[in-house]
């Protein structure tokens, strides 16, 4: 079983595609199936998998809903790198290392509020703080 995709409802549709672009560089935007053009919204593709959608909250059908979603974990390599893609962006995050899964976590928001977990299976060669 993995992750299929996540879709994200969000009011803030450009913002957040430009986001997600920004801090994954694997990620591009590609098109979306013409059965949901009438839905705002944007396919952002892993390689040959659209793993995430984002939709807009506002102006479709009957939901009004806000930014939903609890969080979703991106598997991703290269923590060092990443965590340095954070801060040079000014991203603020907070760590989590699990010795026992050999895993390192980085944890950060997007602009409008859903977390975003990025998960690294590398062995931990120092506990870290959390950052504030």
């Amino acid at each position: 079983m993995h992750l299929d995709h996540i879709t994200i409802r969000t009011r803030d549709l450009p913002g957040t595609r430009a986001f997600f672009l920004k801090v994954f560089d694997e990620l591009e935007e590609r098109a979306r199936p013409k059965a949901i053009h009438r839905i705002p919204g944007h396919w952002l593709y892993a390689g040959d998998k659209p793993i995430i959608h984002l939709i807009g909250s506002r102006g479709y059908g009957t939901d009004n809903g806000v930014e939903a979603y609890d969080h979703a974990g991106i598997h991703l390599d290269g923590y060092s790198a990443f965590r340095a893609r954070l801060e040079a962006l000014g991203i603020r995050y907070s760590t989590m290392d699990l010795e026992e899964l050999d895993e390192r976590r980085l944890f950060f928001r997007t602009p409008s509020g859903p977390l975003i977990e990025a998960v690294f299976h590398e062995p931990i060669l120092e506990p870290e703080e959390t950052r504030q």
